[in-house]
Formats: structure tokens, sequence, C-alpha cells
């Protein structure tokens, strides 16, 4: 997978997963990633799907409607290659924290519904409910911040709190914090974040 590694200058950090939303790519969140931990070490990737030319990191049949199928493999994909970064850039892969914007807040989000181990942590702007109907692995010591807009267009305050609860009655320590800017990320919802991660990180 495409994507851009930055060293951190302290390695009790955790290693900061940038994933984009769609039209993106592992430049755009390198802001971000600098404003939640500017002392971590930062793995942006690239989704591997295109859309009409835009990188994604899964296939969708519709707006809001993901393949699903697609959806696993490709989730599978990426925590395949989380496995290989680790060994690569010498990062503790135990010590994962995503970062994901919409399409890779959904990917981030699906990892944490398929695998226990995938991320110690995630921070989630403006994700839906990557799949529904299954049973999550226990994801007892992990936390989980998500940041949704009561008035977002592309997903609905319910996706947000339906997403909150299916991780909490898997173990996960989730908190939600709200905006009223549509599905747009914003400075404050990045600082919110930022703030969140500071306490339990």
């Amino acid at each position: 997978m495409q994507h851009i590694f930055q060293k951190g200058t302290d390695e009790t950090k955790p290693t900061l997963l940038l994933l984009h939303g769609t039209g993106g790519n592992e430049q755009d969140l390198l802001p971000i990633g600098g404003m939640i931990d500017p002392t971590a070490s930062i793995l942006s990737v690239r989704g591997n799907i295109l859309e009409h030319g835009m990188p994604r990191f899964f296939r969708r049949l519709a707006e809001g409607v993901f393949d699903e199928e697609d959806l696993v493999f490709r989730t599978k994909e990426l925590y395949e290659f989380l496995n290989e970064a680790s060994e690569k850039y010498g990062f503790d892969r135990n010590h994962i924290v995503a970062v994901g914007y919409s399409n890779g807040a959904n990917i981030a989000g699906s990892l944490l519904f398929h695998y226990q181990d995938a991320l110690k942590g995630a921070i989630l702007h403006h994700p839906m409910v990557p799949r529904r109907g299954i049973e999550l692995p226990t994801l007892n010591g992990v936390h989980v911040f998500i940041t949704a807009g009561e008035n977002d267009p592309l997903c609905t305050p319910q996706e947000s709190k339906d997403l909150k609860t299916f991780l909490e009655n898997a173990g996960a320590n989730t908190s939600i914090h709200w905006e009223y800017n549509g599905h747009q990320l914003t400075r404050t919802e990045v600082e919110e974040a930022a703030e969140w991660y500071k306490k339990v990180f």
C-alpha cells in the first residue's frame, strides 16, 4: 500500500495510523497527525481502491451502501500491511492509534469490528457503522473517540450513536463529540480529539 512513514521523537507514544477520506491521499492528514501528537511516529496510508479516479479504502455499491465483501477483503489487507510495516519500520505493532476521516474512519472502524488486536485506539471523524449483524471481538482496553455532525448529510447522528453502542458492548472505552458543521472535518473537532488523546495516551 502506498504510504508515508515519519519516525517520531518519542518511541513510548503510539504510532498514529492516518487514513484519509474519499478522494484524499497519504498527504492529507499529516497536519492533523501533527496536531494530535507532534512527537509520535506517523504511518499515513493511501487507499487501494479508485472510484472515478478518487482513492478510497474499499468499494461501495452506492452512497452509504458498502460492498461488504470488498470491505472484509480490504480490512484484512490493511491489517496485514500493519503487521509488515511494524517489522519494516520497527514500531510497536500493539501500540497503534488510527486517525481516520469519513471513508478512512470507516476502514479503521472495520479493523476494530474484525480484529481484536488491530488497534490500541482510534479517533474516528464522521464514521459510519462498517457492518451490522456480526459479532465483534473483545475490545477491552481499546479507546475510541468519535466526532460526528448533528446535521451530517452523509452520516446520520443515529449511525454515530449505533457505532458507539456496538463498540461499548464489545468492551471499548468510547466517547463521542458532536458538532454542527455537516460532514466536514473541523479544526475544533481535531482539537477535541487531541485533548482526548492526551488524557488517554
